[in-house]
């Protein structure tokens, strides 16, 4: 009897396995990166660099610029005219001037009352527009246009009471790379709130000029591993205390939101510290805090031991086999 008990709890421990093997794949050893500093951040931008942004902008060249230095400044500072409604296929309805240049609002501004908090060398990045002659064209409730006086005496136009920019890096009609720059640009939709419609997937991806296709997260933001983690067994983190600072983990995404990431081992976990993380083929996933707008990867190869994340999970530029 005893034998025949040991036998049956031998063959149970190794199902055990096998439908972790299963689940998550057995990774042959990590790849031979360097243990060098976690979470090195790379430099970043005052009021937001250009970056992919969205839509069909791209990041202007010298060449591309008008009278170079901070782009299309000119043109930015001439009044808006006749606004105007434009369809973008993740943003819905935004608010361009007669030009079809975008229209933004900052988070550090206030509608009740309006007030621009944009001044100085923010407001070179992100040209003020005139409230002079502004008019709302159709789709566009001129109840909700207004003013408001700046820091200088000068009218800003306001939208539902939130001033209105453009972007000194947009330089043609459709441009959005002022999208989500520091995480408090957004673009302006007809009704002065933020332009959105149903968010991305909570995972899905997009292809990187430079890296191909990798993996972001619902708000087009890189999606990174750390080559010190374990996937196999079961998921195991190795991005604890301060690194979770620069590495925020990527919280549980159900199956049914993500597209276009290999569903196999695509599960959440428990992590030491209690909190529950994303996988994606097991391996867990985090951001950067170094990318300041979607479309960045400046969390690419930091210290050796990060790197995008493939749709199937593997690290882009290294081999986990």
């Amino acid at each position: 009897m005893k034998t025949s008990w040991r036998n049956a709890s031998l063959v149970a421990s190794a199902a055990a396995v096998l439908v972790l093997t299963t689940a998550c794949g057995q990774e042959g050893g990590t790849s031979s990166v360097g243990s060098q500093n976690v979470g090195a951040t790379a430099a970043a931008g005052g009021y937001g660099g250009v970056g992919s942004g969205i839509g069909t902008g791209t990041s202007p060249s010298a060449s591309s610029t008008v009278g170079g230095g901070q782009g299309n400044l000119g043109a930015q500072s001439a009044s808006a005219g006749k606004l105007e409604v434009s369809a973008n296929a993740e943003l819905g309805d935004v608010l361009t001037d007669s030009a079809g240049l975008s229209l933004y609002r900052f988070d550090e501004d206030t509608a009740e009352p309006p007030k621009s908090n944009c001044n100085g060398d923010c407001a070179t990045a992100w040209p003020p527009v005139p409230a002079n002659d502004a008019s709302a064209g159709a789709g566009i409730d001129k109840a909700l246009l207004g003013e408001v006086t700046r820091a200088d005496g000068s009218k800003q136009l306001t939208i539902g009471g939130w001033p209105a920019y453009r972007y000194a890096k947009d330089t043609k009609a459709g441009d959005l790379t002022g999208q989500g720059v520091g995480g408090k640009w957004y673009a302006l939709a007809p009704t002065g709130k933020k332009a959105s419609v149903a968010s991305l997937p909570g995972l899905s991806t997009r292809n990187d000029p430079n890296l191909g296709e990798i993996v972001v997260d619902k708000n087009g933001m890189t999606v990174y591993r750390f080559a010190k983690d374990k996937a196999w067994p079961e998921p195991v983190s190795n991005c604890n205390g301060a690194c979770l600072e620069k590495w925020p983990v990527v919280a549980p995404v159900s199956a049914n939101d993500t597209k276009d990431v290999q569903k196999k081992g695509l599960m959440s976990f428990t992590r030491s510290d209690g909190a529950k993380q994303q996988t994606v083929n097991c391996s867990p996933i985090y951001t950067f805090a170094g990318d300041k707008e979607a479309g960045d990867t400046n969390g690419q190869g930091v210290g050796g031991t990060w790197y995008a994340v493939r749709p199937n999970g593997e690290m882009v530029g290294v081999s986990d086999k």
